[in-house]
């Protein structure tokens, strides 16, 4: 009785927080426009005053438009709980569901649900048509979302061509001989995720891919490989200058000064460089914690890589121990990882004239990742043909059956867009973003502080990192002048912020796209993940509050880095003292 009340005493708190949100119309009345729920000042494009509002489409309305309106300055959403801490309310639903139930699609529908609920203001009807129609739909024929399913499908179809002909086997003998430790196997999926540093889509499955074979045979737990592969995608992607990530900051920043701004902030991203520290760290140390111990302990013991059920069972391998080489996974592989960057420069005009910096910095990931991968699955065709690896009625089976390993990865990317659009659809992105302007543009010393606990929080909630730095960074260089110390270290303090929430939140793509490189149950990779991301950010955090007093009493800022490295360094060492080495 105590276990079923302890169960589902989370779930009544959850619906308490619903019941409150609902009596959030009841106190929303006025005559006055400024005081309702749906109003929402921006700086206006035109002008440059503040005083003019967002549409619902997050646009904000010039100044004729709102000189014509019933309310000169401001125009209402018709939710009620547009631009209010509401807004935030689906995603925290969706999150505490998965973590308390372990169940992810359900949570997932439950958030947007809510989001539906919120934004037609508890109407049944426009509920539902909000939740299909601008939700689900929506983000499923989104044109770069459609793209990155593309890309999927056709990566899960490559893996288990490779799979079927024999090349992921003949890997992981040829590892068998080569790797011959944990540690090893561990070092070289860190070597090879910072290597893959393009995009983190493409380092996710690509990563998850090609060391399967090597870590399954080192008996390393799938939840650990997802692990790691989620710490060198995102983290190394935003401290990589030819990345698509790099472009993402770039083009979010003001007066073209982005690319130059990404660069002179990588030494203060200090989350990202602090992850791969901790990482590498404690796979020498050989060390453990939290659920993770649990999972690593009965891989290397009893040999069970998953603790529990595989949602990717229908896809493991079948192939013959003695079938394939080498060459038919790593030559796959290599043509995917060329296929994909000319795709990505191609995207961003090279061909048309563009510089390779320029290009990439332009490119559109969604195309250039589905235009990349569809190139390298046809010469991977092409290429077993020729090796007569497997019938040519047997190539196109593996089609189809990539598509199904890749369904759940599917089913949870949809349902995570479809949150966030919920989410954008009440406002939250503003919501936050006049939070910071009003209460942090003052807090000089712990601004860095302020500003990377705030974007955890945001990229938390809302499951992405790009949607933080575009709120957070302009708001930066609106607070400060780019020559001040204090704006660079703030600026990576934003981009750190979104990279930690995305490391932490189960409905990130990134983290959805390591479950599914590492053929890893969701929420089993989110459960065991959370403690070393957490920990990563309380170390982060302390870093950037040093970092903001030695900016504010004139020192110099770079000094913050090795301070944090050894902060980090010393809390592995208490780590491994209070844990068992796992060997």
């Amino acid at each position: 009785m105590k276990n079923l009340r302890r169960r589902f005493l989370p779930l009544l708190a959850v619906m308490l927080l619903l019941c409150a949100a609902m009596t959030v119309p009841a106190l929303a009345a006025g005559e006055d426009p400024t005081e309702l729920s749906g109003t929402k000042y921006v700086e206006c494009p035109d002008c440059g005053t503040m005083g003019v509002v967002l549409s619902e489409d997050g646009e904000a309305v010039p100044c004729e438009t709102c000189a014509d309106s019933e309310y000169t300055g401001y125009v209402l959403s018709s939710s009620n709980f547009y631009n209010s801490f509401w807004s935030l309310l689906p995603p925290i639903i969706a999150i505490a569901l998965a973590l308390i139930t372990k169940e992810v699609y359900s949570s997932l529908f439950v958030g947007i649900l809510v989001g539906g609920l919120l934004y037609s203001n508890f109407a049944f009807e426009a509920t539902i048509l909000h939740v299909f129609n601008d939700g689900i739909v929506a983000s499923v024929t989104d044109s770069y979302n459609m793209g990155i399913l593309i890309f999927l499908i056709i990566l899960g179809s490559m893996v288990c061509l490779m799979n079927k002909a024999g090349g992921s086997a003949a890997f992981g003998r040829w590892a068998k001989d080569h790797i011959k430790s944990r540690v090893g196997a561990q070092l070289a999926s860190v070597l090879l995720g910072v290597l893959i540093f393009i995009d983190d889509y493409f380092n996710c499955l690509t990563v998850g891919s090609v060391m399967r074979p090597i870590t399954d045979k080192q008996n390393i737990s799938r939840a650990k490989l997802a692990y790691i592969i989620d710490a060198t995608a995102a983290p190394v992607c935003i401290i990589a200058p030819i990345s698509s990530w790099a472009a993402a900051v770039a083009g979010f920043a003001e007066d073209g000064q982005g690319f130059n701004l990404f660069l002179r902030a990588i030494p203060y991203n200090y989350y990202a460089l602090l992850t791969i520290v901790m990482m590498v760290g404690m796979i020498l140390m050989k060390t453990e914690f939290g659920p993770m111990a649990k999972f690593e302990k009965n891989a290397a013991e009893k040999g069970d890589l998953f603790s529990g059920s595989n949602p990717y069972a229908n896809a493991a391998d079948d192939s013959p121990e003695d079938k394939g080489s080498v060459l038919d996974l790593v030559l796959p592989v290599v043509v995917l990882i060329i296929c994909c960057v000319i795709g990505m420069i191609y995207s961003g005009g090279f061909f048309e004239g563009e510089g390779f910096i320029s290009a990439f910095s332009n490119s559109d990931a969604s195309v250039g990742l589905m235009l990349g991968s569809a190139f390298a699955l046809v010469f991977t065709l092409i290429y077993y043909l020729i090796r007569r690896s497997m019938s040519f009625r047997d190539m196109m089976g593996c089609i189809p059956e990539g598509f199904k390993a890749m369904v759940p990865a599917i089913m949870i990317l949809t349902f995570a867009w479809s949150l966030k659009g919920m989410t954008d659809s009440l406002g939250a992105k503003f919501f936050v973003r006049d939070f910071v302007r009003s209460s942090a543009s003052g807090l000089q010393m712990i601004l860095p502080l302020i500003v990377f606990a705030i974007g955890c929080l945001l990229a938390f909630a809302t499951g992405t990192s790009w949607g933080t730095f575009g709120i957070l960074i302009p708001i930066v260089q609106n607070v400060f002048s780019m020559d001040n110390p204090m704006a660079i270290v703030c600026i990576s303090a934003c981009m750190a912020g979104a990279v930690c929430g995305d490391h932490c939140s189960p409905i990130s793509d990134t983290t959805i796209m390591a479950s599914a490189g590492a053929q890893c149950d969701h929420v089993n990779h989110v459960s065991t993940q959370l403690p070393y991301a957490i920990t990563c950010a309380v170390v982060s955090g302390v870093t950037y509050l040093i970092a903001g007093i030695l900016v504010s009493l004139g020192a110099p800022g770079l000094l913050g880095l090795p301070i944090g490295i050894v902060l980090m360094i010393g809390t592995l060492f208490v780590i491994r003292s209070k844990n068992p080495s796992i060997s």
